[in-house]
Formats: C-alpha cells, structure tokens, sequence
C-alpha cells in the first residue's frame, strides 16, 4: 500500500475510534419510562428530559403532581394533563427535568405511602440526569396542588419555588366522605390552619392559579392560602380566571411569564 494512502487509511481508523465512543454517549430524551420501589411495591412513572440534555451541566428539576383523574398503575396518564399538555405544545418552554410519578387510585399524595413515593421519584431523577437541588420545583393541580402545599409544608425549604393550580390545605366534604382517611388531613375551617400552612411553607416563593367558577374545588382555598402567606410577607403572587371553572391549568401553564418567573428562583448556597 502506497504511504499516502496507509496514512489517509491510518487517520480514517482513528476518526472511527473516536467517533464509537461520542456516538455511545447519546442519551435518552423526551418522556422516558422509569420505575421505582417504595415500601416494596414497584410504582411506574415518567420523567421528561429536554432534548438539549447533557450530563455536562446541572438542569433544573420539576416536580409535577397530577389530579384525581390521572390515578393509576399504568405510568401514563399522569403524562397527560397539565404539565404534559404544556410541554407537548412547546417544548423548549420546559429547559428542565419533569418528573411525574403517578398516584394510585383511592389515595391522596398527602395520604403514605404517595408522598414518599413523590419525594422517592424526585430524588432518583435527581441523581440520574445531573438535577440541581437549589434550583428544584413543586407544581401540581387539583389533587396535586392539595399534595404540593403538603409537600411544601412537609419539606420545608427543599423547593426552590411553586406552581399551586386549583388546590388548597382542606379537601372537600365530598372527598373525605369518599375517602375517610382524608379527615386526618384536614384541618379545621379556621383562619388559623391557613395562617399554620403558610408559616411551614415559609419564604419559598409560590405563584397560586385558581378559576373563578371553580364547581370542585372552592377557589375561596386559593384565596385564603394567598392571604396567608401574603400576611408572613412571602414572595406570592395569585391570578385567577374569571369565567373559568375547574381545569384552570391549561391556563396557568400557557402565561408567559411563568416558567422564566419560576426559573429565576434558587435556594441561597448553604453557608452563605
């Protein structure tokens, strides 16, 4: 073989060899199927990844609580309202880690073992796509946004901020008569649960979405979170949709300034 062409032969070779191992590092992106175990049952979820991910940086994580209706064992359908919906539309909207574990049916994310299910599905995504704990969120609707203030409540000082869609502290009548268990998750019709809820929850800073004809869920518990934490003097912001009933999410996911409003918050750097 002439010189020449053993050396264009030589370079092709090493072009080759290093082109395996970059092509080897591509990763999954989009909605990826996960499981995980918790209190020895094995729970199906999704985590959304941005089709710009790279291990070589820290992205921010979402974690997304869906409603009543999206209860299962399926891993799905949790996938598809809400945040789901959103990032479906748009999604370089979302530059982050969407996690979204599913409740079981018959249970509430404040009721175990849902909420350390929720917390569990964090903490693994967390770890698997390089999240960034000081920029980490809470956003859920309906069901969800009764588990976000739960959650918020509960791990005070872990999110970076929240997105509370048609929720509140108190579950309907209607709800704890379907569910009794409820009734140990709900305080009492006072001011001053409210004002408890809100002193836990703290400085993180919460953006409330509520419809104003809301039929399911009273929007007075919007209102009435909104005043508390208003009173401690927390970074809270409240919009409400006249003329809309329950499903205020597709609107509340769609402001344009919500996600660069959420983005823009981090937990300070401990020590400082």
């Amino acid at each position: 073989m002439p010189v020449a062409s053993r050396q264009s032969f030589v370079v092709l070779i090493f072009f080759l060899l290093i082109a395996v191992p970059a092509h080897a590092k591509n990763h999954e992106t989009g909605f990826l199927d996960r499981t995980i175990t918790v209190q020895g049952a094995t729970y199906k979820y999704q985590v959304f990844v941005p089709d710009t991910w790279t291990p070589r940086q820290k992205w921010p994580v979402i974690l997304f609580l869906h409603g009543a209706g999206e209860r299962g064992d399926d891993g799905l359908q949790e996938t598809d309202v809400g945040i789901g919906t959103a990032i479906r539309s748009n999604r370089s909207t979302i530059p982050a880690i969407v996690v979204m574990p599913q409740c079981r049916k018959d249970i509430w994310w404040m009721q175990p073992p849902m909420d350390e299910l929720a917390i569990a599905t964090l903490n693994a995504a967390t770890k698997e796509f390089h999240g960034d704990v000081r920029r980490t969120y809470l956003t859920g609707l309906s069901m969800g946004g009764y588990g976000s203030w739960y959650l918020a409540e509960k791990y005070g000082g872990r999110f970076a901020a929240l997105i509370v869609i048609c929720g509140g502290i108190r579950p309907t009548a209607g709800a704890v008569k379907a569910d009794p268990g409820l009734a140990k998750y709900t305080p009492a019709d006072d001011p001053q649960s409210y004002a408890d809820a809100a002193a836990k929850v703290g400085n993180t800073p919460v953006w409330i979405f509520h419809g104003a004809d809301d039929d399911i869920v009273p929007v007075t518990e919007s209102q009435r979170m909104y005043a508390a934490m208003k009173a401690i003097g927390s970074d809270v912001h409240y919009t409400e949709f006249p003329g809309i009933r329950h499903a205020a999410w597709d609107k509340a996911y769609d402001q344009p300034t919500l996600f660069p409003w959420l983005f823009s918050k981090s937990l300070a750097v401990q020590g400082k």
